[in-house]
């Protein structure tokens, strides 16, 4: 059977995920729905057979779709994920899933009565080398864990304000904490610091904090600090360091450095983690098991309720309790 994917947004990660999806087998992508009828169809021209459409309500009424990939800035979700839980389409969507918390509970009660299968774009949970720090930690005690995410900022508009993108704690370094949460278990506290330092003194209209540290409590007793700034023009990096009873595990979008007492050893990334993702979706869709998706909607849920008590928590200077 030759599934017909339907894109929503054609920036970057739209043009990315199809492009990927047009060289499979058995695939077909049908339908591209933009910010307008113009960029729509100018997206569609890239692929046979595609048709570009205005609204999301248009796309579904003229194509009959398998399944849906979300790509849209954090502030354009809704209605979306609204239309293809109440038509039954599963969905890919990007992450961060919203910018607050009530939006994201709502479909979240929709995508359950509904079982819907649903993929969140937590690529970083795909890569070899994290399934490879998976492993080593059954039989390590982590004491605690450092994660970063060091650089610029986007040139995206949406992406200033803190509005529409929620800052870069929740649009960009969620990659970390999720990957905290995937490797080492559940958040039950945060406490978030966050300050401005260098771009909103030089840039227009930016409304994000440009440096944060956020300290979190996990619910095994390990602690950990994932801190970000989008204010260096150089040197950019991003990542997380396992503390363990055995040394440290650096694990990275190359892959994991396991270093122990006279010996450092590297597990290189071979796989392409979005093509594993799409794999996985893809799966569930054809078949209904979802054993393959490492991040389903609910799962991501609970990335961005840590997201979100980060920055309720840098908002009122309080520690935020979570519950699980």
């Amino acid at each position: 059977m030759t599934l017909q994917i339907g894109m929503i947004g054609t920036g970057w990660f739209g043009r990315m995920h199809a492009e990927k999806l047009a060289k499979l087998e058995d695939v077909n992508v049908a339908a591209f729905t933009a910010t307008t009828q113009e960029k729509a169809e100018a997206a569609a021209r890239q692929h046979k057979d595609a048709r570009g459409f205005a609204s999301i309500h248009d796309m579904l009424d003229s194509r009959k779709l398998d399944a849906v990939y979300i790509c849209v800035p954090p502030f354009a979700h809704g209605e979306i994920e609204s239309a293809l839980i109440e038509r039954d389409i599963p969905f890919l969507v990007e992450k961060p899933i919203g910018i607050d918390e009530e939006l994201p509970a709502a479909l979240l009660r929709g995508i359950r009565d509904k079982s819907l299968i649903t993929s969140v774009g937590y690529h970083f949970r795909y890569m070899d080398g994290t399934e490879r720090a998976k492993e080593l930690l059954r039989d390590r005690t982590l004491g605690m864990a450092l994660g970063y995410w060091m650089g610029d900022m986007p040139g995206v508009y949406w992406w200033r304000s803190m509005q529409e993108s929620g800052g870069q704690f929740v649009e960009q370094t969620t990659h970390i904490v999720d990957l905290l949460r995937y490797t080492a278990g559940e958040v039950k506290e945060v406490y978030a610091a966050y300050g401005d330092r260098i771009v909103s003194g030089s840039t227009e209209g930016v409304t994000v904090p440009d440096v944060g540290s956020v300290t979190l409590k996990l619910a095994s007793g390990a602690i950990a600090t994932i801190s970000n700034t989008c204010s260096i023009p150089a040197g950019s990096h991003s990542g997380l360091h396992l503390y363990t009873s055995s040394g440290v595990m650096e694990l990275s979008s190359g892959g994991l450095i396991d270093k122990e007492t006279g010996r450092t050893t590297e597990y290189k990334n071979k796989t392409n983690p979005y093509d594993a993702e799409n794999d996985a979706f893809l799966h569930a869709v054809r078949t209904g098991d979802t054993s393959r998706i490492r991040s389903d909607y609910e799962d991501a849920w609970m990335t961005h309720r840590v997201t979100m008590a980060a920055n309720v928590s840098a908002r009122t200077g309080l520690p935020v309790t979570i519950e699980l």
